[in-house]
């Protein structure tokens, strides 16, 4: 199978380059987009066909290749890639083609992916699946190592904006957190979302306190549940998710951090397809019924997991639109006196 693998992916990367041949692409990324663009399409069947939607397709793969795939979580990670990273692929190979940026939404795909491939591999290791490791199993490390590799290509590109501003920024910054309003309750739903991040972390980590076994058994049992995925993610998510979300609250709080716009585009890739996927397993039919959200607290556990899904997009957001607050000030005489600059 991982023979077979690997065939499939070369043959595909040859025929993109035979047919750019006499016009080639200008950024190299082209290719990892175009060749990734075929295997979502891979991954959507897979997920169509674990939920009996279609089959016939992925029967022999589904036996011989990565049974963990037809598990709840790696149905809805294939759903994800299938549609959200397939579209993300098209956008981005029609940008390069037209020779516009993409930097943003290409952040918005390397965090997504890194995340997504993060969990998928030290889930499969450290769950129940971990006994029943492939030679196909290495092939995903090429899945989590060029998005890596993107993510430092577009980290180090120029920015589509400038990182200076003029007289907008200087009285932006001026203003306190309680003239900002927007910023003001994105710091509060920061803070929530650290306290959550804190809290499922714990339960992952079995901690004895109360609160971890009365949140683990009354509200979210599917973190226990032994495939493992559940308690990898929010491990992860602990260990680098919540310093991300404090380095964000310190953005809000303080004037001039220009590295905002790119750590929160990648960051919420990250928690939208994380929350995704923990989100639709959870409800999935093959998660068994002990592991499923309790239908008495169903609407809490569902409404919290999707505001904390929604915070750091909003966070993006805001840092997109509104980015006079995380520019520097020019040091210049008369920059500061510019207007709309």
């Amino acid at each position: 199978i991982l023979e077979v693998g690997v065939a499939v992916l070369v043959i595909v990367f040859l025929f993109y380059f035979l047919i750019t041949r006499g016009n080639p692409p200008k950024d190299i990324l082209f290719f990892v987009f175009a060749e990734f663009s075929f295997t979502c399409v891979i991954d959507l069947i897979s997920a169509l066909e674990h939920d009996g939607i279609v089959s016939g397709f992925m029967e022999f793969y589904q036996k011989t290749g990565e049974p963990y795939l037809g598990t709840s979580y790696g149905i809805m990670m294939c759903y994800w890639d299938g549609v959200a990273h397939f579209i993300m692929y098209l956008m981005m190979i029609s940008r390069i083609t037209d020779r516009r940026a993409y930097r943003t939404l290409g952040l918005f795909w390397a965090g997504s992916l890194c995340a997504n491939m993060s969990v998928f591999i030290t889930g499969i290791a450290a769950g129940k699946y971990g006994t029943e490791i492939r030679p196909v199993f290495w092939l995903n490390f090429l899945f989590l190592l060029m998005p890596v590799l993107g993510a430092v290509s577009l980290f180090t590109r120029p920015k589509d904006r400038p990182l200076i501003g003029g007289y907008n920024a200087q009285h932006i910054q001026s203003m306190k957190l309680i003239w900002r309003p927007l910023d003001l309750i994105l710091v509060v739903l920061l803070l929530a979302a650290m306290a959550f991040t804190v809290l499922r972390g714990l339960v992952a980590l079995d901690s004895p306190l109360e609160a971890c076994a009365v949140y683990l058994n009354q509200y979210e049992p599917y973190l226990k549940d032994p495939v493992g995925y559940p308690k990898v993610m929010m491990l992860l998510i602990f260990f680098y998710g919540l310093p991300q979300l404090g380095a964000f609250v310190y953005g809000l709080l303080k004037p001039g951090c220009t590295w905002m716009s790119d750590w929160t585009t990648f960051f919420a890739g990250a928690m939208i397809q994380c929350q995704w996927v923990h989100i639709g397993g959870s409800l999935h039919s093959r998660t068994t019924a002990p592991f499923r959200i309790p239908n008495d607290v169903f609407w809490t556990v569902l409404a919290a997991n999707l505001l904390y899904a929604a915070t750091p997009v909003l966070v993006a957001m805001q840092v997109q639109n509104n980015p006079y607050f995380f520019l520097k000030i020019a040091p210049f005489p008369g920059q500061t006196g510019l207007p709309n600059s």
